[in-house]
This record gives C-alpha cells, structure tokens and sequence, in this order.
C-alpha cells in the first residue's frame, strides 16, 4: 500500500527517498506530534501513543518500510475531558495507515477501532479467532454505551442551552470495523505489510490474548520484534501459560503489576471462601464488579468449585450483564484457549461455567427484580472498574448496607469509580448522587489476568535472543518504573526505557 502520504508532489517524493525531508513537510504529512521530525528516517520508528505510564488507551504507531502499522487502538479511560479529546482524536490520519494488529478484545486494547475505521482506515485488522469472536461483541456492547453516554451528556446541555453531542461511534460503526478482522490462528505467521510477518504466541490473559511476533525486514537487516500484550499469570484455572519466545532482539512489555506481588492463588481461594460464607452468613449480599471478559469466567469457575466442594451454600448466584453472558458462551467455543484440565472437564463432565444455582441475566426487568431480593446471593455484574454497566445500580441499591461485601477481583484504573471505593473513600458519587459507603469492601487480587512482578521477571527470564531494548508499557507510572529497575538487574546489556506519552524511538 506503501506510505501513502497523500498527494506529495514528485520533488517531495524525491527529497523522501534521498531521506532529507524538511521538519515542516514532514510534519505536514505525517500529522504526528513528532518530536523528532528533524532526524533522518533511518529505521524503524515506533511512536508510543497511549498506555504510557498508565494502563489505558493502548495504540502504537510503526512507521516501517514506508509504512504504517497500528498496533493495538484502545479507548482511554480516566478524566472525562481528557477521555474525550484523546478518543475522539487521533494523533496520526487513519487513512494513512496500513494495518492493525490487535492483541486480544479488551476495550483498553480494541475499543477505539470502529472510531478508527469510521475516520477512513480500510486495511485490514489482525488477531486470533477468539479475539475476533469476542470483539463481536464487546465492541457491539461499547457502541450502546457510547451512544448512552452521549445521550446522558446531551440532556445536561441542553439545560444549558448548548448543542447535543454525538457519540465516539455507532453499532454500525462497530459493524463496519468487525467486517475488517481477518483472524489467524496461534503459530501461523502471517505477512502483514512489505517486510513485516506477524505470529500470535499464547499470551494467557483471556481467551484469544496474543503475544504478538513482528518479524521484520528492513533496508539489509531482519529483526525480532516482540510486544508481549497482556501477560498472564501462568497456572490459570482455565486458560493455557504464556508460550515462549524465541530469539527476541527488541521487547516491549506491560507493567500493570509490575511493582507487586499477588497474593497466592490458593490463598485467594480459601480467602474468597471465607468472605462469602461470612457475608451470606448474616443474610447479606455479595456483590462482585468483574470484567465480561476473562474475571467473570474466572469467579463463575471458582464458585462452581467451592459449590461443588460443599464449602459454600448453594445460594442464587447472578451473572447480570448481557455482555458477559455472551461471552461466556463464546468461551466455550474456543476450547483451543483452554488447559488441558478444563478442556477435560468440559469434554467428560459439564459446563465449567454452568451450575444449578446459577442464573445468567440478559433482560434489564429481570436485572431490576434483584433489587427487591431479601434472601443472600452473589451478584456478579460489569464492569470491573465500575465506571458503566449495570453493576452501578447494584452498588447503589446495596454498597450503603454493613451486611453486605464489594468484592473486587479485578484492577481498577485510577479516577475510576472503583478505584475510590478501594481507596476508602466515602461517599462515592453513583449517577451524580453521594452514597456512603457501609458495606465491606474487600479485593483478592490473586484473580487478575495480569502477571506480578515475579510473573513478568519470569516471563522475560523464558525468553531467548540477545535483547538491545526493552519498553516498558501498560502501566501507572510507579509500576512501570518499578519494573524497569528489575529488568535493568536482569538484562543489563539492554537498554530500558520507559516511554513518555507521543515519545518516538528509532529502532
């Protein structure tokens, strides 16, 4: 497709190839905040341009072989005005970019993409055939809630008198971006531009997160390029460990925990155990923000288990978001995801995600009839973070009540709604009104999807390659820097960098 620049005139064209393109031309053209416009295009440059020093918006631009290529387009999450500004506009033309690979469907990762596609990209969209399942339909349940969001921000303007807004993008925004997915499969590479082949490693985050393999061909030179996504912890319950990768010369890793230990599984088990029976012991309610993807599957599967042990009572248990009732039927669909142990339950004893007592919630009436239970139960309701879904309303109908436990199993943001609550903070806003915070509140981090810093020591460690350069990513700025000083221990003849936001580095 080439570097499509747009209409550059001849002379231009030449001054490009001679690699002595003047700093206002090239700014011009590429319509990046390029700090570094005035150097020579001497290689492979990578622009940073979210999840730097924090943990959302993942999106890097790679400019290589006159080309571009999007790696990740999250949707940044944190202060309104700022969510607003940087999601709706992209530092770069999509039009002018050439592909998109997408690690896995986390909205942190692929929720900016039919915004993306809607502003003129049409090349294609990468990943593996689960993350292509699951982007059916968490970009479907995204554009509802962008639509939601505009209408909410509307009605307060117009009280001022000032226009409606219009939302990030549509379902058939989110319709036309799914018709651009071409799915492959783990260890299939695959040529994605002149010069740049692309394989998927099992990354063990969710099901269908990839560890992504550039293997590039630049100028008279081959290099391996890894971006490790999202890694997971290893030993999970239901997904397979992160694979191996061989003969890496260039890293670019999260650090989500990158400064933190989790707690032992076993322990967050037993202690799980010991919370519900607890709470369900004074009649109280259990209410659990989880993520759609990944955290509810994880908890359902827990909760089967301890059920199944005897070591909780059989209490109703609710699944209440649509979103991720769909997803965990896109779960068993994908049984190449799975360790062996759950692919054997699932093949010689029954749904890991099924059991009698548990009942999965799509139709908003039935959502509302929770509010009126009196007898003990387990909510578990999206999102994670708490900033949208229905897990809202049960925090307002129940976090005000001392029987009751928020049970967090899951990162949350800073700014979020969830991240206040696990801050001790009280009252808490709850659609714009004051709740004082009664119920426990408690959070077993030992269910996260992101490896620790001894996971992601681990995880680096298991690599082979002579690594020049390691990124540091995907992490609040204290967990990045944390983790970078670990690296530097254990590859010392590697450079660590922990990039600022609109940072670009030359490989």
């Amino acid at each position: 497709m080439g570097f499509r620049l747009g209409l550059i005139n001849d002379t231009i064209n030449r001054h490009l190839r001679a690699r002595q393109l003047d700093v206002s031309t090239a700014a011009r053209y590429s319509k990046l905040d390029n700090r570094n416009a005035n150097r020579i295009l001497a290689g492979m440059r990578i622009h940073f341009l979210g999840a730097t020093r924090t943990t959302t918006g993942s999106m890097y631009l790679f400019e290589v072989n006159q080309q571009r290529l999007l790696l990740e387009c999250g949707l940044f999450q944190g202060k309104r005005d700022e969510m607003m500004e940087r999601n709706r506009n992209f530092p770069f033309d999509p039009k002018q970019v050439d592909a998109v690979v997408l690690s896995h469907a986390h909205i942190d990762h692929a929720g900016n993409l039919p915004n993306l596609c809607k502003r003129g990209f049409e090349g294609s969209i990468f990943c593996t055939f689960a993350t292509r399942d699951l982007s059916s339909i968490m970009l479907a349940d995204s554009a509802e809630i962008q639509r939601s969001d505009a209408e909410f921000v509307s009605r307060k303007r117009a009280k001022k008198n000032l226009p409606p807004v219009e939302p990030l993008y549509t379902a058939a925004d989110a319709e036309k971006a799914l018709r651009q997915f071409v799915a492959i499969n783990y260890d299939r590479p695959i040529r994605v531009l002149d010069g740049v082949t692309v394989t998927f490693r099992d990354a063990g985050h969710i099901l269908g997160a990839a560890q992504v393999v550039l293997d590039i061909q630049e100028n008279n030179r081959k290099f391996r390029y890894l971006f490790s996504g999202d890694v997971g912890r290893g030993g999970d319950e239901i997904l397979r460990d992160p694979q191996p990768v061989e003969n890496v010369d260039y890293l670019q890793i999260e650090s989500t925990y990158g400064g933190r230990e989790h707690s032992p599984k076993a322990d967050a088990k037993e202690l799980v155990h010991q919370l519900v029976c607890a709470t369900l012991e004074k009649d109280g309610k259990v209410i659990i923000p989880a993520f759609s993807v990944g955290r509810t599957q994880d908890i359902v599967y827990e909760l089967n288990q301890l059920t199944e042990e005897g070591k909780i009572p059989k209490v109703p248990i609710f699944v209440d978001s649509p979103l991720s009732v769909n997803a965990t039927e896109i779960y068993r669909l994908h049984p190449e995801c799975f360790n062996e142990a759950t692919a054997k339950f699932l093949r010689e004893k029954a749904n890991p995600f099924g059991m009698e007592n548990l009942t999965y919630i799509r139709e908003v009436a039935h959502s509302m009839k929770l509010n009126d239970m009196k007898e003990a139960a387990i909510i578990i309701s999206a999102s994670g973070m708490c900033e949208a879904g229905r897990i809202r309303h049960h925090l307002k109908n129940h976090i005000g009540k001392p029987e009751n436990l928020v049970l967090f199993i899951g990162y949350c943001a800073e700014h979020t709604l969830g991240a206040q609550i696990l801050a001790g903070q009280t009252p808490v806003n709850i659609f714009g009104e004051p709740h004082e915070v009664r119920a426990r509140i408690a959070s077993v981090d030992a269910f996260s999807g992101h490896a620790d810093k001894n996971e992601l020591k681990r995880y680096v460690e298991n690599l082979t390659g002579d690594i020049k350069k390691v990124f540091v990513i995907h992490g609040e700025e204290s967990q990045a820097l944390a983790f970078a000083g670990i690296l530097r221990s254990i590859k010392p003849n590697a450079e660590v960098i922990v990039p600022d936001y609109k940072q670009v580095v030359e490989i």
